[in-house]
């Protein structure tokens, strides 16, 4: 087996080595070099796999740590004091995952140039023009001054981490870092604050006021406010409201008016909100004792984000005796469980979608290179911060001067300077909070505990053993003067326009123990505005995952955890439900069409699921595309990304003369609803035919077309998984994107009877190294959407010798 596994590796190396010297990252050493026996992939390979057992020494320890690996490869970390647990979660998840450490707390600060060179330069310039390096300096500062606890936490972490950083010889690097031909780095307490901050950047940076005025550029502000609302017309929110069925709120959408490519200037390129992950969906929900067979509260969770190798989460379980014993995963750097349970309550979070950041459009003295801008009728001096990029050498390789008003960092953006407010930059998640709330009792004191959790907002869910379930949306929602929306450019100009609060916790979107015995939350709007018109955000996702599982949850008064796990994966679609007896109601108004005939016969064949063997939901895909394309083609989807959700398309059908339906690509032809509903169905097939073959031939399979990719941090083809089938799609409770690199990041299920029972697991491995059995053996599970027992031994005698691995002891080292 050895043998097979270095022969693949250094397959592998070669290719990875081709691969990053033609992307340019950094210096590539010769494939001799890597294939040194004393130093290079040999050495990597014969320590891929953990000992029977193993020693250590970690400063810091006021006593030994014993570490015991199951059968998973997950840590069960058994320590005196909760310091020394966090010690010895540092220095497993070094010994694990040192390389993706390095990375993603590099990501954080913009300085992946340091690691990877000139390759990485856009990404670092992006990240320290949204505030990030600058906030993550304060942030340290901040937590430096007081005394909460918050710095021994992040230290305890980084002298494990450092502990087993400091012990590696040359030949005992991550093969990464041999690829690239870089040491690793120390892990100091501020690269937590950068990993965090990174969070922040991936789910609550936004361009909702850029993509608004870039619609209103080409189609007018009247139809802009209609296709981007601040409300979603289909509703079935967070807090659950009066109604039992979801509502709809469809209102005539104006016509297309004159474009102003002033404006589209302005607006430059939107970026999605946070990224594609968060916007295809994740997912938590409980169920009430009262509606489940065993009669103990339910909880599942299953955030979406990127899909990568390492995975971006670790599991660990962490028992300090009469303190703290906890299970779940967290992210490699943070020193503390962030989604998972303890003895008492289960606890998961998705992305609120809110509106946490605004921009401003300044008056400057200088165009070219201001100094000064102008509020309430003064001039005010810029603060001006020079960032520099370097490589691994130090070589510079660009220097940027980012301009701040007192709101945050200001750019400029054809000929306009825009300067953004952002509640990242004020605050960041502290470590502390989960840290704390892992040792909640119950679902009040995890919630109380979590009021002053911050950023990035989160849909946090928590259930407990007496039963209780309760969901709330919490974060620093900013309070603005007059409409209070923030989807629109403000004027800088004056200080009226400038945040004046927050929202109280007490009034965050809650619910708790609802009648219905169920909660739920899937990135929807967190209020019904027909309950209550406060703006936290706009252009809400559609709920179609939360009309799918309070569906069945509202048909099921009987769950079990074997019920939580299915739905996690569940096929059907809610937005299939809605357009498909559509186009089919427009293809039977033509029965004489035969060329719309074979692909109106296919899709009445669709059951609406997306297994990965049906062989007609690609079909529906096809048309739904070339549906957004011919309806919204005064938008020119494909090369602006401008697309209303597809809720805003569900309005539009109730009006089925409208001009929006008139494909300017057809002069002399006005079109109606069904005549472009006919279109794009006849040229889905067309298309399907095409590419994929015969209806019948195979190659219309779902697990085909719609696959999962799951990339190496450095996005080599030879160390990742490229073709993972997942069953889901659009609509679904397990959508996965386009380039199927975003999805479920992590499944778990847990059950809060006498004795806690969880079950979860996510796409990829334990271990970061590539020549391990632990690097990716969880992927088949997860595609299967199966989920593994997840060993929660009260103490370390009672996990059973036969699910043992490993054993590691720390001890004690004076500095």
């Amino acid at each position: 087996m050895m043998r097979y596994i270095i022969a693949v590796l250094a397959a592998g190396v070669l290719g990875a080595a081709l691969w990053v010297g033609a992307k340019g990252v950094g210096a590539v050493p010769p494939v001799g070099a890597l294939l040194d026996p004393a130093n290079g992939i040999w050495h990597v390979a014969a320590s891929a796999q953990l000992p029977r057992e193993a020693r250590a020494k970690v400063p810091g320890l006021t006593a030994p740590v014993r570490v015991i690996y199951d059968d998973r490869a997950v840590p069960h970390i058994f320590a005196v004091t909760e310091g020394d647990a966090q010690r010895a979660l540092g220095y497993v998840v070094a010994r694990d995952r040192l390389f993706q450490l390095e990375v993603q707390s590099r990501a954080g600060a913009g300085t992946l140039t340091e690691l990877l060179g000139p390759a990485a330069l856009a990404e670092d310039r992006a990240t320290r023009a949204a505030g990030l390096g600058a906030a993550a300096e304060w942030k340290l500062a901040s937590v430096q001054r007081d005394d909460s606890g918050e710095m021994a936490l992040l230290t305890a972490f980084a002298d494990g981490a450092n502990a087993y950083i400091d012990h590696l010889a040359p030949r005992d690097y991550p093969f990464e870092y041999q690829l690239l031909r870089r040491p690793p780095r120390r892990w100091e307490p501020v690269h937590a604050i950068h990993l965090f901050g990174r969070m922040a950047y991936t789910l609550s940076y936004n361009d909702d006021e850029l993509r608004h005025l870039r619609a209103s550029a080409l189609v007018g502000r009247a139809a802009a406010e209609a296709l981007f609302p601040v409300n979603n017309p289909l509703q079935e929110p967070i807090q659950p409201s009066r109604r039992r069925e979801p509502r709809t709120n469809f209102r005539a959408i104006p016509p297309p008016g004159n474009a102003d490519p002033r404006l589209f200037l302005l607006a430059d390129a939107p970026r999605r909100r946070g990224n594609e992950a968060v916007a295809i969906g994740s997912n938590n929900w409980a169920v009430a004792p009262q509606r489940t067979r065993a009669g103990y509260a339910l909880l599942a969770g299953d955030p979406h984000l990127e899909l990568t190798l390492p995975s971006i989460w670790y599991e660990a379980h962490l028992v300090v005796p009469g303190a703290l014993d906890a299970y779940g995963v967290t992210i490699p750097g943070a020193p503390s469980i962030i989604l998972g349970f303890n003895r008492d309550i289960a606890w998961t979070s998705t992305n609120v979608e809110g509106d946490f950041l605004d921009r401003y459009v300044e008056t400057v003295d200088d165009s070219a290179r201001p100094t000064r801008y102008r509020l309430d009728g003064a001039w005010r001096p810029l603060t001006l911060r020079i960032e520099s990029y370097n490589d691994a050498s130090g070589r510079a390789l660009a220097t940027d001067t980012i301009y701040w008003t007192h709101r945050g960092p200001m750019r400029r953006t054809a000929g306009r300077w825009i300067s953004m407010r952002w509640t990242a930059l004020d605050s960041s998640v502290s470590p502390l909070l989960f840290e704390r709330g892992q040792h909640a009792r119950s679902a009040a004191e995890w919630m109380e505990g979590m009021r002053s959790y911050r950023s990035p907002a989160q849909n946090l869910l928590v259930a407990d053993r007496v039963g209780t379930i309760a969901i709330r949306s919490t974060g620093a929602f900013p309070i603005r003067p007059g409409n209070g929306r923030g989807d629109l450019l403000r004027d800088g100009s004056t200080s009226k326009s400038d945040w004046t609060g927050y929202v109280v916790p007490q009034k965050y979107p809650r619910s708790a123990n609802p009648a219905r015995g169920f909660l739920s939350s899937n990135n929807q709007q967190p209020l019904d505005p027909a309950d209550d018109k406060r703006y936290l955000g706009a252009d809400w996702p559609a709920p179609w995952r939360a009309i799918r599982i309070n569906e069945l949850m509202r048909a099921n008064a009987n769950v079990t955890p074997d019920d939580m796990r299915r739905w996690q994966t569940d096929p059907h679609s809610a937005r299939a439900e809605v357009f498909v007896p559509a186009f089919l109601a427009a293809a039977r108004a033509r029965p004489g069409d035969t060329a719309l005939a074979p692909g109106a016969r296919y899709l009445a064949q669709w059951d609406r699921t997306y297994t990965v063997d049906n062989q007609r939901a690609i079909l529906f895909e096809f048309a739904m595309r070339e549906l957004v394309e011919r309806t919204w083609d005064e938008l020119d989807p494909a090369s602006t990304g401008l697309s209303p959700d597809g809720a805003v398309l569900v309005e539009l059908m109730q009006q089925p003369r409208s001009p929006w339906w008139d494909d300017r690509r057809t002069p002399g032809v006005i079109e109606t609803r069904d005549d472009i509903l006919c279109a794009a169905l006849t040229a889905a097939y067309r298309r399907a035919e095409h590419e994929l073959g015969g209806a019948d031939d195979g190659g219309w399979r779902w697990g085909r077309n719609r696959q999962a990719t799951i990339m190496h941090l450095l996005r080599i083809p030879a160390l990742s998984v490229m073709h993972a089938p997942s069953q889901g799609g659009s609509g679904t409770l397990n959508p996965l994107s386009a380039s199927g690199t975003e999805g479920a990041s992590w499944r778990m299920v847990v059950e809060l009877g006498p004795e806690v029972r969880a079950w979860g697991t996510y796409p990829g491995g334990q271990s970061g190294n590539p020549a391990s059995a632990r690097y990716m053996d969880h992927v088949d599970t997860w595609s299967r959407g199966e989920l593994d027992t997840l060993r929660f031994p009260h103490r370390a005698s009672e996990l059973d010798r036969r699910y043992v691995t490993s054993t590691l002891v720390l001890t004690p080292e004076r500095r």
